[in-house]
């Protein structure tokens, strides 16, 4: 792809007809994806690779979620989906994968997925998903639009969960969506002890993963954004035995 896909491939607000894009390298499982999401009233385009989902979503009218295929004959789907993070958009994005292992699922998610599904699958459960990653955006947007405050913020530190914008001291960071999340379930549970166990259920969506040294991983990278002294953590603290706890 000659260019990372520009923030703009994510409309505004969702006016009209709700716009989703498959990639999908596989001919007849695209166009049977097209069919079946047409069917339920979307508008729908494909694209065959990276390189021309990257065009299509520099497209001005953008699109309200991707159905994004992992294995494509250019850049593979968790490259295209962190480059459209990198880029700022932040499109809901469903991954379709011959691989059923939990670290490729983990693999995902961190690149920015928002959910993540193994073929062979049913499509009533995919047409469910689509469903799902629209109305949890929407419901996003909308608590932040009520809100009195959508920014958090401690320290020296802003998020704003709505536009993704985070800055430290200052200075803008980009972080992931899984990131975000870590930070979005932490900023609802202020001071509470949370185990691993609780954060790869609720925020990673794995409820058999045993794996916690993930967790350990992400709360490293938060420390090292967030923290004045990584080393000697003052907000992102570890309990030991039990987890970890945010204080704001």
């Amino acid at each position: 792809m000659s260019e990372a896909p520009s923030a703009r491939g994510e409309p505004a607000e969702p006016r009209g007809a709700v716009r989703l894009l498959v990639v999908e390298d596989e001919g007849h499982l695209a166009a049977g994806l097209k069919l079946n999401l047409e069917l339920e009233g979307y508008e729908v385009d494909v694209a065959a690779n990276a390189r021309e989902a990257g065009e299509r979503l520099l497209a001005p009218d953008g699109y309200h979620a991707i159905v994004l295929d992992v294995m494509l004959p250019d850049l593979n789907g968790f490259q295209l989906c962190r480059r459209l993070r990198d880029a700022g958009n932040y499109v809901p994005v469903i991954m379709l994968t011959a691989r059923s292992s939990p670290d490729d699922r983990v693999r995902g998610l961190e690149a920015g997925a928002d959910d993540y599904m193994v073929k062979p699958f049913e499509l009533g459960e995919l047409l469910a998903r689509v469903r799902s990653a629209l109305r949890r955006r929407e419901w996003e947007r909308g608590a932040s639009r009520g809100a009195h405050d959508a920014v958090m913020r401690f320290d020296d530190a802003a998020i704003d969960f709505d536009t993704h914008e985070v800055t430290v001291r200052g200075e803008p960071i980009k972080l992931t969506q899984l990131e975000l999340d870590i930070l979005r379930y932490f900023a609802a549970n202020p001071t509470r002890v949370i185990s691993r166990r609780e954060l790869l259920e609720k925020v990673w969506k794995l409820g058999n993963y045993t794996q916690t040294r993930t967790v350990d991983n992400f709360m490293s990278r938060l420390r090292r954004h967030f923290e004045h002294d990584p080393s000697n953590p003052e907000h992102f603290i570890s309990v030991r035995g039990a987890g970890y706890k945010f204080v704001p």
